[in-house]
C-alpha cells in the first residue's frame, strides 16, 4: 500500500486560489480511484473529489465548478485545484487510495473573509 502526503496548504483571502499536492511513496498506476477529503472541527472527514484511473472524476456538489482534480501517474501525484476559496472551505484536506487507503497528515487549508 502506498503511502500519501499532502501539501500546498496555506493561508488565503476568499477568491483565491490554493493547489494541492498529494504524493506517493511508489506507483499509483494500478490504483483504480484516489481521492481528496476534508475534514473541519467537530465535523465527519468528507469525501469531495474522486479521480479514477478510467479518466472520470467526482465532486460534491459543494466544490463542483471551483476545484479541479488531476492525477498525473507518470509523476505518482494527485492535485486539487481550488479557485474562488469560500471561509467555508477551511478544512484539514486529506488525499487517499479509495475505498480503504491509508490516510496521511493531511494539510490545512484557511480561507479569511
Amino acid at each position: 500500500q502506498v503511502q500519501l502526503v499532502e501539501s500546498g496548504g496555506g493561508l488565503v483571502h476568499a477568491g483565491g486560489s490554493l493547489t494541492l499536492s498529494c504524493a506517493a511513496s511508489g506507483s499509483i498506476g494500478t490504483i483504480a480511484t484516489l481521492g481528496w477529503y476534508r475534514q473541519t472541527p467537530g465535523k465527519q472527514r468528507e469525501l469531495i473529489a474522486t479521480s479514477s484511473s478510467s479518466g472520470s472524476t467526482y465532486y460534491v456538489a459543494s466544490v463542483k465548478g471551483r476545484f479541479a482534480i488531476s492525477t498525473d501517474r507518470a509523476k505518482n501525484t494527485v492535485y486539487l485545484q481550488m479557485d474562488s476559496l469560500k471561509p467555508e472551505d477551511t478544512a484539514v484536506y486529506y488525499c487517499r487510495q479509495l475505498p480503504f487507503g491509508a490516510w496521511g497528515q493531511g494539510t490545512q487549508v484557511t480561507v479569511s473573509s
